[in-house]
């Protein structure tokens, strides 16, 4: 089994950090000589070997340099620019209003043909009712403090935008797990109207709805919620941060996931039925 989808942001910073501690040692040098080399003091030099402290490009081309490894900073520079891109704090992401977020996603959703998502907690975004939208932004505004909460906003913006699925040239395979129709985020009308929603939209002819059930017989264990945008893109959502996956050997894991995960999923007939069952818990 591939490491799981939380570790890639830190595993990119960590192949940095150990390349420079490897062009390090090929130089037969200490942590105290490469320090004085750089002009830093040498806890720097741990901080950086360790993955603790990202290196600047400036760091990157002195480690270079100190080594006579010039030929590879350039390189190394654009990896570790890379890595970083990839861990994005949410707190950063929110700070222009919750809205603005569903709005510049709406550029990606546009270029995409193939959407593949798999949902472990929620009803995924593509498929919210607003009322479900907006108790799940009103949550997300709470957890992060948000003095401006726009999360009404933000609510109509995402149903606008998941209106691609009704856009010829798209197509979405989504896999969610059981308790997902059984985690009751908004009150029970909203609730009601959401699970009504997902048995309209699985019958779209564009619409691929799989269900995993809570008695399935796993092949894999349940993953935090990640989208693949066509094989070029995937983003995967932790609590603290959105990490962002456009090396094409990581994306390919996640594929293989999501492959194993809707393996292990109903659809149709049978899917509906759980469902319906969850309908019938709100009375």
């Amino acid at each position: 089994m591939p490491a799981s989808p939380s570790s890639s942001a830190q595993a990119a910073r960590e192949a940095v950090a150990y390349r420079l501690r490897d062009l390090r040692k090929e130089a037969g040098l200490t942590v105290v000589q490469l320090a004085a080399a750089c002009g830093w003091h040498y806890s720097k030099t741990s901080r950086i070997e360790n993955a603790l402290t990202g290196p600047s490009a400036t760091d990157i081309r002195r480690w270079c340099a100190a080594t006579h490894a010039d030929d590879q900073a350039q390189d190394l520079v654009v990896q570790s620019i890379n890595a970083e891109s990839m861990y994005r704090q949410w707190r950063d992401q929110v700070r222009s209003g919750l809205r603005h977020v569903q709005e510049r996603r709406g550029n990606v959703f546009r270029a995409t043909e193939h959407f593949r998502v798999y949902s472990s907690g929620l009803v995924p975004g593509l498929l919210q009712t607003e009322g479900y939208a907006l108790a799940v932004l009103r949550m997300a505004a709470g957890i992060h403090d948000m003095a401006d909460d726009d999360s009404a906003d933000a609510a109509h913006a995402r149903v606008e935008r998941s209106r691609i699925i009704h856009e010829q040239g798209h197509r979405f395979v989504v896999v969610i797990e059981e308790p997902v129709l059984h985690c009751q985020v908004a009150d029970s009308d909203a609730m009601a109207a959401q699970l009504g929603y997902l048995l309209t939209v699985g019958a779209l002819p564009a619409v691929s709805l799989g269900i995993i059930p809570m008695r399935a017989r796993r092949v894999r264990w349940p993953e935090e919620t990640f989208h693949v945008y066509d094989d070029r893109l995937v983003s995967v959502e932790l609590v603290s941060a959105e990490v962002t996956v456009t090396q094409p050997s990581e994306i390919g894991l996640y594929m293989e996931a999501f492959e194993e995960l809707r393996s292990m999923a109903v659809y149709g007939g049978e899917a509906r039925t759980l469902i319906l069952k969850a309908i019938e818990a709100l009375a």
